[in-house]
């Protein structure tokens, strides 16, 4: 695949072929992005239009300093934040309905675990979308987008100490809400916090030693084990999210909406 530096250069040299290329590698992105973030299919359309629009008019003028995908999802937060604060105007801020965040009922005589890997998928977007939107944005920049640390920090003006420590406590609070779908076993009296370890291994923030003591605790500690094990599967699930289908009207629209702006700039330079 073609690397974005090369793309990047291609469109700015006014390469329509290019264009069609660029939009349909981040389009899908941006969208399921506004998907988790905004909460609302037509905020999320809207937000993808916006955010490419305004990447092709800023787009010749980029030069590198970041990842393709760090701009464009800095660009997207900043219209999901806009739409989440216009909403917040016209209606009235109230508590999530508990029935919107209705978790699948398990199936306890699950015949594999093909099965259990399709309900946590069914239920991840919605707890995904019954977090905090601090906690919301980091979970969905790091573990479904699959940006660094420092870039996540990069999109939400933040230090990256800020953001693992966030993104700690949106994981803890994912896999919480997702715990009905796994085996429960209580870890004992005086056990190590394991979940906090484990995404602290994510990041690379704890020893080689530490990382060893918490291996052998595990294999020792049945409860512990399954905690660990149901914060792994939540994390696959993230990883593996799928991006939406675009339909072929919105495709269309927004790759019109990029050729024009980008025929409205100056000269390549």
């Amino acid at each position: 695949m073609e690397s974005d530096e090369a793309l990047l250069k291609k469109v700015q040299e006014g390469d329509d072929q290019a264009i069609a290329v660029l939009v349909e590698r981040y389009a899908p992105r941006v969208l399921r992005f506004g998907l988790k973030l905004c909460k609302d299919e037509e905020d999320a359309r809207d937000v993808l239009q916006q955010t490419l629009l305004t990447a092709a008019r800023g787009l010749r003028g980029f030069r590198g300093e970041s990842r393709l995908a760090t701009w464009l999802f800095a660009i997207a937060r900043s219209f999901c934040i806009k739409q989440r604060t216009r909403g917040q105007a016209a209606i009235p801020t109230q508590p999530l309905d508990d029935a919107a965040l209705e978790l699948p009922a398990p199936a306890h005589d699950r015949p594999d675990q093909k099965l259990a890997t399709v309900e946590l998928e069914a239920a991840l977007d919605v707890a995904i979308r019954g977090l905090e939107p601090s906690q919301r944005e980091v979970l969905v920049l790091r573990d479904v987008e699959g940006l660094s640390a420092p870039e996540v920090a990069q999109v939400l003006g933040l230090s990256v100490e800020a953001v693992k420590s966030r993104l700690h406590r949106a994981r803890r609070a994912l896999r919480e809400r997702l715990s009905p779908l796994f085996a429960q076993e209580e870890p004992a009296a005086g056990c190590p916090d394991v979940i906090e370890l484990l995404s602290r291994y994510q990041e690379g923030e704890i020893t080689s030693e530490a990382c060893r003591a918490m291996e052998v605790h595990i294999e020792a500690c049945p409860g512990c084990a399954a905690r660990c094990e149901s914060l792994r599967r939540v994390l696959a699930a993230c990883s593996a999210s799928p991006e939406p289908t675009l339909s072929p009207e919105l495709r269309s629209a927004v790759l019109a909406q990029v050729r024009q702006a980008l025929k409205e700039q100056v000269a390549p330079i």
